[in-house]
């Protein structure tokens, strides 16, 4: 098993490298007849792009995504749907210092371990170049999942140990115009000025921070999830852990309900129309099944890796060895993550939806 693939029925598979001359998609189990809006791809797609601010790398790629196959007119067909993005800006250059010796907390190491082999230019594979293809394939997910009113909304949380508020989680368009209105995507403007002038003075250290991701998932019909170990929250996390840096996942109450007792974390049903609970501290699902209540979770990311100062480590002979981290990185990752949390969630959610379809008569 190659590990290049995810989902069952709603499944991805990418491919290509963060140096070689395109990464790429193919969605294999899109419904015919979806309309595919290529114009909001390509949105998602700049949300993610390197290059955008002056605390995010400053690789310059364009993401312009290209349609290979798989629609017609305007619409899927059913058949797989392969998306390619070709890669403008690559300065392997930059990764020369590092053929032979392993950068602190990167894949170096593991990866020449595990193949034998490795593409030292930008990590190759293990970049987060890779995520692009991510988002592509997502914001797919995010059509089909539109046509059922299912809305989902990440924004920063956290830089370092600036947090944000909670928000306004019933108006998600206005949220989402706040986030988009501010570099660090962050739907609380006083918090997303704080978080940008300190991810500015540790880029100008030369270091990294590390930083929080939260989502909401709104309108999920209840029943999506399988038993045993399929529960969708059991997707959710391997989705999100997938992502590059990411280090933590919790949902709901998180490891705050481990401190709680279950007279105060039981959500107690209300009598109506349409079950609904008082407390949301399950986050949206119990049993590993969606309940109908809003979905929340938050995912952590580490600092980037790479910093502008000299580290002691080793060379791929076992020899003590020092390394300086050299070209274009992001000093906290958060900023363009927040779409790629989006775009994970949506693959979750739309392979969940299909194979909830086969579940009952």
């Amino acid at each position: 098993m190659s590990g290049n693939s995810f989902g069952k029925l709603f499944k991805i598979t990418t491919f290509g490298e963060s140096h070689g001359v395109a990464i790429g998609v193919i969605i294999d189990g899109c419904p015919a007849g979806l309309t595919i809006d290529i114009d909001f791809i390509q949105s998602e797609l700049d949300k993610r792009k390197p290059g955008q601010s002056k605390i995010t790398t400053q690789r310059k790629e364009s993401d312009l995504v290209q349609i290979l196959s798989g629609t017609f007119e305007g619409k899927s067909t059913g058949t797989p749907i392969s998306l390619l993005i070709p890669n403008e800006d690559q300065r392997s250059k930059d990764y020369g210092h590092n053929v032979d010796v392993y950068r602190p907390s990167h894949a170096d190491y593991t990866y020449d371990a595990k193949y034998g082999i490795r593409d030292h230019r930008g990590g190759g594979r293990s970049s987060a170049r890779e995520t692009a293809a991510r988002v592509a394939a997502g914001a797919i997910a995010k059509l089909l999942l539109k046509e059922k009113g299912i809305e989902i909304f990440a924004h920063v949380t956290a830089v370092g140990q600036i947090n944000a508020p909670n928000f306004n989680s019933n108006n998600l368009a206005e949220a989402l115009a706040v986030r988009e209105e501010n570099i660090v995507r962050c739907a609380d403007p006083a918090t997303a000025n704080q978080m940008i002038d300190f991810i500015d003075s540790v880029r100008k250290d030369g270091d990294t921070v590390g930083g929080k991701v939260g989502c909401i998932i709104k309108n999920c019909p209840v029943g999506l999830g399988e038993p045993v170990f399929d529960k969708l929250h059991a997707d959710l996390g391997k989705a999100m852990l997938s992502i590059n840096a990411v280090h933590g996942f919790e949902y709901g109450s998180g490891f705050a309900g481990s401190e709680m007792r279950g007279s105060e974390h039981n959500d107690v049903f209300l009598a109506g129309d349409k079950p609904k609970t008082l407390t949301n501290y399950s986050g949206g699902i119990q049993g590993g099944i969606s309940n109908g209540m809003d979905i929340t979770f938050i995912t952590a990311f580490k600092p980037v890796a790479t910093i502008m100062h000299n580290q002691q480590t080793i060379n791929a002979a076992g020899e003590a060895a020092e390394i300086k981290g050299k070209g274009r990185h992001d000093p906290c990752v958060v900023p363009r993550a927040v779409i790629i949390v989006e775009a994970m969630a949506a693959l979750v959610l739309a392979d969940h939806l299909l194979r909830q379809r086969s579940n009952r008569l």
